[in-house]
């Protein structure tokens, strides 16, 4: 590779500027989850009160978090409603649920109640910072979306993890736009297929030069 590696890494840590007269990119802080690895802390506030960490989390099998964009999103509104429709499904597997968005108390409480999400933890208040250490994509408000709901000035794109009791995580999916998620429905049958067979969390390499 030209200039070796050592001029790369020093390219990269520089600030947005240009590199052989090219525009680089502003430096990002996204941080890529790896299956068999620890996933990051999450301690959120839920609506109702109290709080939901994920390290009391002590399930049969996986934790499954399902990080949404909020009150704005009406694909949202309908992929968790959906969910709460399975969360007895989930329970027979057992998996604990937990749904997380950026989104403040009052939105976060507001679709709990308009959603018709009695069947799901939902947290709220997830810093962005967090966000980023969960790998998660972040946007900037287009104002009202097709609800009439205001999306907020900043806020976190959708993700889906299976997390391990030991707190390692078997799967992970992450998105940079609302549409398209994996149907809980494909969930649940992937799980009866995994629990059965004892089956691994894939894409587990790290470096593939030294595997």
């Amino acid at each position: 590779m030209a200039g070796g590696p050592d001029y790369i890494w020093s390219h990269a840590m520089r600030p947005p500027g240009r590199i052989n007269n090219e525009r680089t990119p502003a430096m990002t802080s996204i941080n890529p989850l790896i299956p068999r690895q620890p996933v990051p802390t999450l301690e959120v506030e839920t609506v109702g009160g109290g709080s939901w960490r994920l390290a009391d989390q002590s399930p049969e099998n996986f934790t499954l978090v399902v990080f949404y964009r909020g009150l704005h999103c009406p694909i949202c509104s309908n992929y968790l409603g959906d969910l709460n429709k399975k969360a007895g499904d989930f329970a027979e597997r057992g998996v604990n649920l937990v749904v997380v968005s950026s989104d403040d108390a009052e939105r976060a409480a507001e679709a709990k109640e308009s959603w018709g999400l009695d069947n799901l933890t939902v947290g709220y208040g997830l810093d962005l910072d967090k966000a980023r250490e969960w790998g998660l994509y972040i946007s900037t408000s287009r104002g009202k979306t097709s609800t009439g709901v205001m999306e907020p000035d900043l806020f976190s794109e959708p993700a889906m993890y299976l997390v391990r009791p030991d707190g390692t995580l078997y799967f992970g999916t992450v998105q940079t736009m609302p549409f398209a998620r994996p149907r809980f429905a494909d969930i649940l049958g992937a799980l009866d297929f995994v629990i059965a067979n004892d089956y691994p969390g894939r894409g587990e390499v790290v470096d593939h030069h030294a595997a």
